[in-house]
């Protein structure tokens, strides 16, 4: 059994019973495009996108391994993936997106905000998968980043929340690449196929998304690619020189 990621801090945070000055807005996302340079955030339409999508999970090997954390899949056939995507589509919360790529025009991955309350100002990310072509690309960053802009700055929220099985150490390392903090681990929380589930849970704060927003930002910009596109800087290391929130305090 793979040992999880024993390298992160927990940032616990003082407890506070006082007044908030502003309520969030109470806003759910809205079934809109969120667009960007190199990838479009449509809603999801399982007419529209299920095709694409059962290609890019399962036209490879690499693909298949899409499912091995999540919940759900692979399927035996397109036509059983296309009655799945339906209810997806029909779905109030979560609330899926299909990730288009703007240089291809192919859809090539899947993202949702789930657990929204809104009246609290809290969501999360979550039913991530990327297909073989947009893994580890500037596009992969910016599908997630339009999600946390979005529900942050335009939807005014005050936590946004990243929950993935604990065993799954790339999951992990992309919520602290993104800026999520991570705050512990809930044990035996789920049966997942047929097994245990511990889930990791991570959380990025109102005060602490303006320098997230701005790191994502500087590492998304044209001047920190090169001509073959490769990154001059590190997302991650960007986030480990961040400051700690000052509703979290270090043991």
């Amino acid at each position: 059994m793979k040992k999880p990621a024993d390298y992160e801090e927990i940032y616990p945070r003082p407890l506070s019973g006082e007044k908030l000055t502003q309520l969030p807005p109470a806003l759910l996302p809205s079934r809109l495009p969120l667009m960007g340079t190199d990838v479009t955030l449509e809603p999801l339409s399982a007419s529209k996108h299920a095709s694409e999508l059962y290609e890019a999970s399962h036209g490879s090997d690499e693909g298949l391994r899409i499912w091995d954390y999540l919940n759900y899949g692979p399927w035996p056939d397109a036509e059983a993936y296309a009655a799945f995507l339906r209810e997806q589509s029909a779905s109030k919360d979560p609330i899926f997106y299909a990730i288009r790529s703007n240089k291809t025009g192919k859809v090539c991955g899947q993202a949702s905000f789930l657990d929204n309350q809104a009246q609290h100002g809290v969501t999360e990310i979550g039913h991530i998968w990327f297909g073989p072509t947009l893994q580890r690309t500037r596009g992969a960053t910016e599908a997630l980043f339009l999600m946390l802009k979005y529900a942050m700055d335009e939807l005014g929220y005050r936590r946004m929340q990243w929950r993935c099985n604990a065993l799954n150490d790339k999951s992990r390392c992309a919520a602290r690449r993104l800026g999520f903090r991570f705050e512990g681990i809930f044990y035996n929380n789920l049966i997942f196929k047929g097994k245990n589930r511990d889930t990791a849970w991570y959380s990025i704060l109102d005060d602490e998304w303006p320098e997230v927003r701005q790191k994502i930002e500087t590492w998304l910009s044209e001047s920190n690619f090169d001509n073959n596109g490769t990154p001059m800087s590190s997302l991650t290391e960007m986030m480990q020189q961040r400051k700690v929130s000052t509703r979290r305090v270090e043991e």
